[in-house]
């Protein structure tokens, strides 16, 4: 059983129309506490909309929202005291170095004795692999070094709750890794709540995601559950020999909900759905392997591919949410 202090965010009903335009349709979103959620979407699907209700910076048309249990409307001078949040364009002072810029937004949120503001840029600068190049002009610094000097700004008052808009998005595979390194360390100490629309980076570093289509949330749970949710458990043989009755065994087993089978250069790949994951990994490959005119030359449990499962769920051939 779930408790409300489980979640940091919580929406109900959200919505918010620019004119015409329906940016947000009715989101309900919860984001556990600690989670790195990743927050998905076509462009345009209203994800920075989201982000800048959520922030305070637009007032939604209609719905509620909490953040912490403060109410995004009436209280958000709370809630930002507890949040770190990093625009997809971040800006800096660039003729400072990255410990001046670190040390230039610290002083915003700390008023106690100077070393100990210190430490706390020392600490952040150490957190992001920045160290070595604190005292380095940012005019210098690559895109991923910036954006992990971003994360260090972002993160420097202690936040209970990050908020990153496309952190990674214009980076090369290397930054990206390295930001993505940066948002693993981070986990034990805040939630992180992100957008991007690079899926394989949400495969590699979240456990928790959610799809917005056209200002509707369409999927939300966590990785695990959306990636095996479309159809189930799923295990993929590659049978060489004669196949024939193969479908009409399977349909006397109780556990097989469906098969499906294509052929490739004289194998056939065989897609079986199972309801009983246990049952299936004792017992089905022992079942095919009864049948001496075949030869199994593969068998693995099917693994989903988060864009595969995004694309499914975008072009409406798996509408509806998940919870």
């Amino acid at each position: 059983m779930t408790h409300p202090d489980d979640f940091v965010i919580e929406t109900h009903g959200l919505s918010k129309f620019f004119g015409d335009v329906h940016a947000l349709r009715s989101v309900d979103l919860r984001v556990p506490r600690h989670s790195i959620f990743g927050f998905l979407g076509p462009n345009g699907a209203g994800k920075t909309t989201l982000m800048k209700v959520l922030l305070g910076l637009s007032r939604p048309t209609s719905g509620s929202g909490t953040i912490f249990g403060h109410d995004i409307l009436h209280e958000s001078v709370s809630i930002r005291e507890r949040i770190g949040y990093l625009s997809q364009q971040p800006r800096f002072v660039e003729y400072m170095t990255a410990r001046e810029n670190l040390l230039f937004a610290a002083n915003f949120f700390f008023g106690g004795p100077r070393p100990k503001v210190q430490e706390r840029c020392e600490e952040m600068l150490e957190l992001v692999g920045l160290r070595d190049k604190a005292d380095r002009p940012i005019r210098n610094f690559s895109g991923g070094e910036k954006q992990r000097l971003g994360i260090a700004l972002a993160q420097v008052n202690y936040p209970d709750l990050l908020i990153l808009d496309e952190p990674a998005s214009a980076l090369d595979p290397l930054g990206r890794q390295e930001v993505l390194e940066v948002m693993g360390r981070l986990q034990k100490h805040t939630t992180i709540f992100y957008s991007t629309h690079i899926l394989d980076d949400v495969q590699r570093v979240s456990n928790m995601v959610a799809i917005l289509n056209r200002g509707e949330l369409v999927a939300s749970g966590p990785i695990e559950q959306i990636l095996n949710g479309r159809d189930g458990v799923v295990y993929t043989v590659a049978v060489k020999g004669s196949t024939q009755g193969f479908g009409e065994r399977f349909a006397e087993l109780p556990w097989v909900t469906h098969t499906s089978v294509k052929s490739n250069n004289g194998t056939s790949i065989w897609q079986i759905g199972v309801s009983d994951e246990a049952k299936a990994e004792t017992a089905l490959l022992r079942f095919m392997l009864e049948d001496r005119e075949v030869t199994i030359t593969e068998f693995s449990r099917k693994r989903y591919e988060l864009e595969e499962v995004f694309m499914e769920i975008v072009k409406g051939e798996g509408n509806g949410s998940q919870s």
